[in-house]
């Protein structure tokens, strides 16, 4: 099943269109502008928890504190290969309307311009959108405590609404992508993640020798290494103070590109929970040498860091990226 087959446009909505499970039909109309404004993947999940049948709540609906026995706390765990839950989003235990409205969810999520790229990702690493893949919803719609998680091969991606306080994203997050058989080439021909590791070594290329001491480290943490370090604890890398304001606005432009493939609000977000650590200038940024495909000092693997901010780009042998956001150390998630 292709992308498309999923994709509910945002026009239909508009329109009132009937479909999405009776749920749609049955609301009252609204202006174009308030439904509009209302239509977020929060409110499309809450339609979707309303379709569910009760077999389909048993199986992918949750309290908001569920404790998973294998994964621990379900709002909060990420990993690069994973399920939360057993039903495949592109089979049948979804109805036609729910697959079109998980689609919808994740559409509202990503910026319109990435689609295309995350649709090549997932069909490099899963067949396509919704094979392989697992959805699940923690928490009520309407409690101020409700999650939509989204998993499978080379994704965690929630929305919350804000319900998680504290957090970027609704919790940690990991997108990543083989485009080269496992073991890709030095430069990641059709990687549509690796320009953000071109952008990091632009920052790279322009510190002098004494800055680049500072930034190189020899070994690679683990990947999933993205908990908050304890206070006082020692962050590898050259911290960001020590940058020029020419390097420090190149650094800048990075964190753009990591967060162009992002809706607004969460880019707001992360923004926001950068702030209250003293912004880039409370990180430090890291270049790894192990796993430098091909030797050539395109450094693969580089980790941007601060107090309660880890943006981990593993990119050997394929690009895996680990993300965990809060506005304090003092937050904790299971990642």
């Amino acid at each position: 099943m292709t992308a498309s087959s999923f994709s509910l446009s945002r026009r239909r909505l508009l329109a009132g269109a009937a479909g999405c499970v009776g749920v749609l039909a049955t609301e009252p109309a609204l202006p174009a502008d308030a439904a509009a404004e209302a239509i977020t993947s929060e409110s499309l999940a809450a339609r979707l928890h309303a379709s569910l049948s009760p077999e389909q709540r048993r199986q992918v609906c949750f309290a908001w504190d569920h404790v998973h026995p294998k994964f621990g706390l379900l709002r909060t765990r990420v990993g690069n290969n994973w399920n939360a839950t057993e039903p495949d989003v592109a089979g049948d235990f979804f109805t036609k309307d729910q697959r079109r409205l998980i689609r919808e969810i994740f559409e509202g999520l990503i910026e319109p311009d990435w689609h295309a790229r995350f649709d090549k990702q997932l069909e490099d690493d899963t067949g396509g959108f919704g094979h392989g893949q697992s959805i699940a919803l923690i928490g009520e719609p309407g409690s101020g405590k409700f999650q939509f998680l989204l998993t499978g091969r080379h994704m965690t991606l929630r929305c919350d609404g804000d319900s998680a306080e504290h957090v970027a994203f609704g919790g940690p997050i990991f997108y990543g992508h083989d485009a080269g058989g496992f073991n890709e080439k030095k430069d990641h021909p059709g990687n549509v993640f690796w320009p953000q590791a071109v952008a990091a070594n632009r920052v790279f290329a322009m510190l002098d020798g004494k800055q680049q001491a500072a930034a190189l480290v020899d070994g690679l943490p683990r990947e999933n290494a993205i908990g908050f370090r304890a206070r006082g604890e020692r962050t590898p890398g050259i911290p960001v103070t020590a940058l020029s304001p020419d390097q420090r606005t190149e650094l800048e432009q990075v964190l753009a590109v990591l967060l162009a493939p992002y809706r607004t609000r969460d880019r707001d977000e992360v923004r926001g929970c950068l702030a209250k650590q003293g912004g880039l200038e409370g990180c430090r940024l890291a270049f790894y040498r192990e796993g430098d495909i091909g030797n050539d000092r395109v450094w693969d693997n580089w980790r941007l860091e601060g107090p309660a901010f880890v943006w981990h780009f593993r990119g050997a042998p394929h690009v895996h990226v680990w993300v965990n956001i809060a506005d304090s150390p003092d937050i904790v998630t299971n990642a």
